[in-house]
């Protein structure tokens, strides 16, 4: 199943770069921006609760989704790229094991602690 669920988030993250091929940016734009969504890593140089939050509003699928939507209906190209790459990234980052974040630290996420293998 683990495959599976890594497969269905590598095929979202080829939806996105699909969805980006559809905007009128250069290339190169997608692959500087792709890790930008990182900054929300920031929060834990706070404490561990900021951080997460932090963390998770800038690699929240919905969030992300709305902000595209809202970019389509209201015709608004830099609002659709930044849900773009919020949507690309956060698929990516759960294709790799990166999930959600717990207040507890940032290695606990909603797909299990980061390094554990068991």
């Amino acid at each position: 199943m683990k495959t599976v669920l890594k497969l269905e988030e590598w095929m979202m993250f080829g939806l996105g770069i699909y969805l980006f091929s559809l905007l009128d940016y250069a290339w190169w734009w997608f692959l500087v921006l792709i890790l930008t969504p990182d900054i929300g890593m920031l929060g834990y140089l706070f404490d561990n609760k900021i951080g997460a939050i932090s963390y998770n509003i800038f690699h929240h699928k919905g969030l992300a989704l709305l902000i595209y939507g809202m970019g389509i209906y209201f015709s608004i190209p830099l609002c659709q790229l930044i849900g773009i790459v919020l949507f690309s990234h956060s698929a990516m980052d759960r294709a790799m094991g990166y999930g959600l974040k717990y207040d507890k630290g940032f290695k606990f996420t909603h797909l299990g602690e980061i390094g554990n293998n068991g």
